[in-house]
C-alpha cells in the first residue's frame, strides 16, 4: 500500500490517540485561559498547518467568542514589528515543530508578554522550546510528503481546545464519535478511485467551501496540487460569487464540499449557479438534494454536527487526491521537487 494511502487510514487510531493524550492538557490550557480573561487569539502557521488554524478561527470565534487573527509571520521575520500581545493567547502550529518563522513568531509573542502554545507532532522540537504548552498530535511519523494524519490530529487538538475553553455540554462526547466517523468515511476509497478516473488530465479546477469548512476547501486544494501537479485554486462559496466565478464556462471542474449545517444552503445556491453555466460538478456531501446536482457525486455515509465536519470531510478530499495522483502517474509519497519540512523566514 502507498504510504500516503496507509497513513489517510491510520487516522482513525490516530485522533483517538489524541483524544485519550491530550485531553488534560487541554483542559489545563483551557483553564489558565479562564484564568487569565484572555480576550483574543493569534495563530501562526504555514501551509496544511494554516489551514488547521483557518479552522481554529473559526471554531473559537463561534465557540468562545474570542477574536482569533491569522499571523503574518513576515512581520516578525521580515520586518522585526513588535507587537503588543499581552492578554493574547498566541498559538503556533508546526507539524515537524521546525518552521523557522513560525518559532520567531512564537518567541517574539511570549517577549511582549502573551501565553504561548503550540500543536506539533515532534516533542523535541525548536516551537516547544518558545511555548508555555505543548500538544503533541501522536500521529507517529509521517513518511509521505503530503501531510495527511498530521491535519487531522491537529484539527482534533483545536476541537479539544474549543470544547474546554467553550465548556458546552455534549462537545466533548461528540468528538469522542470521530474515529469511528473517519472509519466509515474510510469506506469511500473504492468509488472516489473509480470517480476520479474520469479528471485525469484536468489541469485547472474550483475548490468550494464555506465557513467552518473552509479549511478544507483549503487542505483539499492543496493536497491535489501537490500530488497530482494541478492548479487547484481554493475559494470560500460566498467570495467565489464575487467575481472568480467569471472562470467557470462548460465543463469547467469544481469541487464542492457541502456537510449539512448553516452553510449547506449557501452551497445549493452555489451549486445551481454553477449548473446554469454547465460547470461539471463534484459534489462532496450527505445531503442527496444538493448530490443529485452534481455530474460526480460522493455520498458522505455519516452524520457529522458542522463543526466537526472539517475532520471527516478532508478524508475524501485526501482519497481523492491520492488516486488523482496515481491516475495520472504521478508519485503520490514523493511529489516533484518538495520535500517534507520546508523552512521558511
Amino acid at each position: 500500500m502507498s504510504v500516503m494511502l496507509n497513513e489517510i487510514y491510520e487516522q482513525p487510531q490516530r485522533i483517538a490517540g489524541v483524544l485519550d493524550n491530550e485531553g488534560s492538557n487541554v483542559a489545563a490550557l483551557a483553564a489558565e485561559l479562564k484564568r487569565r480573561d484572555i480576550q483574543y487569539v493569534v495563530l501562526a502557521a504555514r501551509g496544511t498547518s494554516d489551514h488547521a488554524a483557518v479552522y481554529a478561527k473559526y471554531l473559537l470565534e463561534i465557540m468562545v467568542g474570542v477574536p482569533v487573527a491569522l499571523a503574518a509571520p513576515s512581520v516578525f521575520t521580515l520586518y522585526d514589528a513588535t507587537l503588543k500581545l499581552n492578554n493574547c493567547l498566541v498559538v503556533g502550529i508546526s507539524q515537524s515543530g521546525q518552521a523557522t518563522d513560525v518559532v520567531q513568531t512564537l518567541s517574539a509573542a511570549r517577549a511582549s508578554g502573551a501565553l504561548t502554545a503550540c500543536i506539533t507532532n515532534i516533542a523535541a522540537s525548536p516551537i516547544t522550546q518558545v511555548s508555555d504548552y505543548t500538544f503533541l498530535c501522536n500521529a507517529g511519523e509521517e513518511k509521505a510528503v503530503a501531510a495527511t494524519k498530521t491535519y487531522t490530529t491537529s484539527l482534533a487538538i483545536v476541537a479539544l481546545l474549543g470544547a474546554h475553553w467553550s465548556g458546552r455540554p455534549g462537545m466533548l462526547e461528540s468528538l469522542n464519535r470521530v474515529p469511528e466517523l473517519i472509519q466509515s468515511t474510510l469506506l469511500l476509497d473504492q468509488r472516489i478511485g473509480s470517480a476520479c478516473e474520469r479528471y485525469r488530465y484536468i489541469q485547472e479546477c474550483a475548490v468550494l467551501a464555506r465557513g467552518i469548512n473552509q479549511c478544507t476547501a483549503l487542505e483539499a486544494a492543496l493536497k491535489m496540487t501537490e500530488t497530482s501537479y494541478l492548479v487547484a485554486k481554493p475559494f470560500s462559496g460566498a467570495d467565489f460569487l464575487h467575481g472568480p466565478i467569471a472562470i467557470v464556462s462548460e465543463g469547467f471542474p469544481c469541487f464542492l464540499f457541502a456537510p449539512d449545517g448553516r452553510a449547506y444552503p449557501s452551497m445549493v445556491e452555489l451549486a445551481l449557479k454553477l449548473r446554469s453555466r454547465n460547470a461539471e460538478m463534484v459534489v462532496i456531501a450527505r445531503n442527496s438534494e444538493i448530490l443529485d446536482l452534481g455530474a460526480r457525486s460522493i455520498e458522505v455515509p455519516v452524520d457529522v454536527e458542522e463543526w466537526l465536519s472539517p475532520l471527516v470531510y478532508i478524508v475524501p478530499g485526501q482519497l481523492w487526491a491520492y488516486h488523482l495522483s496515481s491516475s495520472r502517474g504521478c508519485d503520490p509519497d514523493n511529489p516533484r521537487g518538495l520535500s517534507k519540512v520546508t523552512l521558511t523566514r
